[in-house]
């Protein structure tokens, strides 16, 4: 278990109780060692509650960026049958940090796609920790090519630090990339929903979230910026990133006020990297109420909901 700064006193309640059962284990210490563990646990069980009532906006930056979360993979494996990945964007490569492909979910032919940031220190390079380059994005607009030629829903999933700021990446037309995708969100007759999973991260998040339901775990972000980096921009001190967290307005809670998102999916106690199996049952939940939602709307309808949603949005915001 990877605890974060703030769960530093449950981590010294659950490493006693771990060490009380190895005691026991041993047939060291006294007969009521398990009792004794079992009042931690009871403690510990308290206390996770109580740090996860309110989380303030910094602290759930810090649990969408969890390395225990369940990544685009995780969910891929668990909710979809007969996956069936495509690979490349027929200019460049292929880009490790977008996956997606053909699938069913729910017995149903759909197009996935979403971030992958990797589980391991070798993994998470080769998916370059979930930053697309222009191919990614390339090979999304594939793919929702391939789901409006077939009428087939789009299912995303987001969980991005942002685009990939390399020489590179803006040689090959990052940001044209970014844009051409959003558009093609735009352009399908197919319905599109998303779910933020972990962290949406700028454009590079937007160009996989225009859709028409958009949905975000409890203890995920969206935001324009990092708050690092609004931190360095505004103020010339990173460390000031508690005070840009508060002010970007980046949890689901305040986004679902906005009007920017749709739907939040609650999370186990702790955060979706507790229970990484309820979490990803309760994204299922959701994306499937989401495409109820979509069911039997034409394509002209699905297209016209989806542009007067996001140009709807600031107006909503300043009602």
């Amino acid at each position: 278990m990877v605890y974060l700064d703030f769960e530093k006193p449950l981590a010294d309640i659950e490493g006693k109780a771990e060490e009380l059962r190895a005691m026991a284990q041993k047939g060291e210490g006294a007969v009521d060692v398990e009792k004794e563990a079992a009042a931690l646990d009871k403690k510990s069980g308290d206390l996770l509650r109580d740090l996860y009532k309110n989380l303030d906006p910094w602290r759930k930056t810090q649990v969408a960026r969890h390395p225990d979360r369940p990544h685009c993979s995780d969910y891929i494996a668990a909710l979809f049958t007969e996956y069936t990945p495509l690979a490349g964007d027929r200019a460049f490569g292929d880009d490790h940090a977008v996956m997606g492909g053909l699938a069913r979910f729910n017995d149903t032919p759909c197009v996935v796609i979403g971030h992958e940031k990797g589980n391991d220190t070798k993994t998470r390079i080769s998916h370059n920790f979930g930053m697309a380059r222009p191919e990614g994005y390339r090979k999304a607009i594939r793919l929702m090519d391939v789901a409006n030629r077939f009428g087939l829903p789009v299912i995303t999933l987001v969980d991005t630090p942002g685009a990939y700021p390399g020489k590179g990446a803006e040689e090959r037309g990052q940001s044209e990339a970014i844009a051409r995708c959003t558009e093609k969100c735009l352009q399908i007759g197919v319905p599109l929903v998303s779910v933020i999973i972990g962290e949406g991260g700028s454009g590079g998040a937007v160009a996989f979230a225009t859709a028409n339901r958009i949905a975000m775990l409890e203890h995920s972000i969206y935001s324009v910026i990092s708050p690092e980096g609004c931190a360095s921009i505004l103020w010339k001190d990173a460390e000031r990133m508690r005070e840009a967290a508060e002010a970007l307005r980046l949890t689901a809670q305040d986004l679902k006020k906005l009007g920017v998102i749709d739907r939040i999916i609650s999370e186990p106690v702790g955060g979706a990297q507790r229970n990484p199996s309820e979490a990803i049952q309760a994204v299922g939940a959701e994306i499937a109420l989401m495409l109820k939602d979509l069911e039997g709307k034409k394509r002209a309808e699905l297209i016209k909901d989806r542009r007067h949603k996001f140009l709807d949005m600031g107006s909503k915001a300043l009602a």
